[in-house]
């Protein structure tokens, strides 16, 4: 194969040009740009729709729309959640003033391991704030019933969730609220944007009031709010992007397979399996680089870089190793042995839907050690 060209970790599905150019004569025509404008309105019953979900909230982005989230409920003291994520679920917590407290996570699911989440919890544990990491449900009945306990309030970020259902329907349903990212890594995107799923039509008012300066109207404000308004031009390419969205899916669904079918013999390299899904949205492809495979998972992370494959070791560093975490006592690594070692052995493969199975192909024979 001649692989001059790069193959990243993901690359954002753009349906023709063509298509989006009648979106943008509509705005130019219309002149409304922003402020909850017909594109923001019909992307937000049309996402409500397909997503099985009653209300839903856009924003600018999920970075956000997690602040916002925190805010909605008013969440304070100490939150309790993991250290194995994108920067931005603990960032959020920091710009609240809140105190993150990291626990360890499931060695098979790569979520909040709910074993632990008791022992963590103190008089100024206010929430629980989980991930459903690579868009695996975490145990959600299990976390519900601690915060149920306790008095918590749970928060999702649900980030890389989009689409996917459990045995009861969409797994945005669960816990106060969960958050989505459409940022142009995700399964969905809008150039940049999220969203924060509502319970309720209050709740969904509220989250509104709270997006846009905290504006009732003209000369009313309720609440310090925040500018996270999404713009009609990303609402417009989301519409447009709901079009294609299933063929996407499908397209996410063969790769996985490919790369199962393709690694299964190969000694030292584990697929990171579903944790129960009932339909899943294949956003990430991550593999475990064990010690029975020749070299490291840094020497093959840079062996297949050589190769113009660009993988990610989501997540590694661990969250709670940088700067701002690491003085915490539950960011030690004594108290995240399973989060520590798994950050040590991932490595995410290319998945999105442009990929080709000639591509995949290369990027197994790599691994497999057919290719220098």
């Amino acid at each position: 194969m001649n692989n001059n060209k790069p193959i990243y970790v993901t690359q954002p599905h753009l349906p023709s040009l063509e298509e989006y150019i009648p979106y943008l004569e509509k705005i130019w025509e219309n002149k409304i740009l922003t402020n909850n404008g017909p594109f923001h309105q019909e992307l937000e019953k049309r996402l409500s729709d397909y997503l099985g979900v009653e209300h839903i909230a856009l924003f600018t982005n999920g970075t956000i729309a997690l602040i916002t989230a925190l805010q909605a409920l008013r969440i304070t003291g100490e939150v309790i959640t993991t250290p194995y994520s994108f920067v931005a679920t603990t960032h959020s917590l920091l710009w609240n003033a809140i105190k993150p407290v990291f626990v360890d996570i499931d060695p098979n699911s790569f979520n909040l391991e709910p074993n632990k989440i008791e022992a963590a919890i103190t008089p100024q544990t206010t929430a629980i704030m989980s991930v459903h990491c690579y868009g695996h449900p975490c145990d959600v009945e299990a976390i519900q019933k601690i915060a149920d306990i306790y008095n918590l309030r749970v928060i999702y970020d649900a980030a890389h969730a989009f689409g996917v259902e459990d045995q009861g329907g969409s797994l945005l349903r669960h816990g106060d609220l969960s958050i989505l990212s459409f940022h142009a890594t995700k399964v969905f995107n809008t150039f940049e944007g999220g969203a924060i799923i509502c319970p309720d039509a209050k709740t969904k008012q509220r989250i509104d009031h709270l997006k846009n300066f905290g504006f009732v109207d003209e000369v009313t404000v309720v609440a310090p709010g925040i500018n996270g308004k999404m713009s009609e031009i990303n609402a417009a390419f989301g519409l447009l992007q709901l079009e294609h969205i299933d063929q996407a899916l499908a397209r996410r669904k063969e790769i996985d397979a490919m790369y199962r079918q393709l690694l299964k013999e190969v000694k030292g390299i584990s697929c990171v399996q579903d944790a129960g899904e009932q339909i899943a949205n294949y956003a990430y492809f991550p593999i475990l680089v064990e010690e029975d495979y020749p070299i490291s998972r840094d020497e093959l992370y840079h062996k297949l870089r050589d190769n113009n494959i660009y993988t990610r070791r989501y997540f590694y560093p661990l969250i709670s190793t940088f700067p701002m975490y690491r003085g915490l006592a539950s960011a030690s690594p004594t108290n995240l042995p399973v989060a520590s070692n798994l950050s040590s052995k991932v490595l995410c493969l290319p998945i999105y839907p442009d990929l080709t199975d000639i591509q995949v192909d290369f990027i197994a024979q790599v691994i497999l050690g057919e290719k220098k």
